[in-house]
């Protein structure tokens, strides 16, 4: 079996999960985790805030993990906070470095000197990349450029509105992964699957952009309900729905492993 062997990143900003390349599917996780390393001082904010939402994706690492573990997938996952660096953002994008986040400012990040930004991306944003780059190298080279699936999680309400969703997909302008995963995952019992909400899956320069749309693989973005995923049966719940659902793509649906050039609704 072709694998990527897993790594001792325990100083690194990111995590290897062992695959086999030749399946042809890679797992992300961009939010996994809300570490701040003690040098950079939780950015000002108390240990409360680097539990919400806007540190991390929560449940969305254990969903990726067990994803990656029960299909015997390669996964790369994030091991810092989004408020560090996000790096599911384009290097172009304003908000690559919040200053403010849902309301709440970033003491950490304000005023932040171009020395200090150029810092943060080669300590968590361009290693984090890079390592992506190179399990896709690995797949394409094995003979199966890979099916690429990013995983997220989403709040259950925004500004007091309740989102139905239990988990939606996105997607930009491929529809080879996107279209019959929404189509398989409706099958979950009792399940309200999103199309491209709460957020669009059009965002030039995000993760999938830079390493599937860019180079013509097939790509979605997975968000599940954070409610549902935030203790370890839930995120081995949707685990389990979504290996299944995936399987099934990955066996049926045509030219997934096919490089392909869609484009993007960006206008790129």
């Amino acid at each position: 079996m072709d694998t990527l062997i897993q790594e001792d990143l325990s100083e690194k900003p990111y995590r290897t999960i062992e695959g086999d390349v030749k399946l042809g599917l890679l797992i992300l996780c961009d939010h996994a985790q809300n570490h701040v390393p003690e040098d950079l001082h939780t950015l000002g904010l108390r240990s409360e805030d680097l539990h919400r939402h806007i540190a991390f994706d929560l449940g969305a690492e254990g969903v990726a993990r067990f994803l990656a573990t029960m299909l015997g997938a390669p996964a790369v996952i994030s091991q810092f906070s989004r408020l560090l660096v996000d790096p599911n953002r384009g290097l172009d994008d304003p908000t690559l470095i919040m200053e403010v986040a849902d309301g709440l400012v970033i003491p950490g990040n304000v005023g932040l000197s171009l020395a200090a930004r150029e810092e943060r991306l080669d300590r968590f944003y361009r290693p984090y990349d890079a390592a992506i780059g190179r399990t896709v190298d690995a797949a394409i080279d094995a003979g199966k450029p890979p099916m690429i699936l990013s995983i997220h999680s989403f709040t259950q309400a925004w500004k007091g509105a309740p989102r139905p969703w239990h988990a939606s997909v996105l997607w930009d302008k491929d529809p080879r992964v996107p279209v019959p995963l929404i189509e398989r995952l409706k099958t979950i019992p009792d399940a309200v699957i999103g199309d491209n909400v709460p957020y669009s899956g059009q965002l030039k320069g995000d993760t999938l952009y830079r390493h599937a749309t860019e180079r013509g693989l097939a790509h979605a973005l997975v968000e599940v309900r954070q409610d549902l995923i935030l203790g370890e049966e839930g995120q081995a719940a949707w685990g389990a729905h979504l290996a299944r659902v995936v399987s099934d793509v990955l066996q049926s649906a045509e030219g997934l492993h096919r490089i392909e050039n869609h484009g993007s609704h960006t206008g790129s």
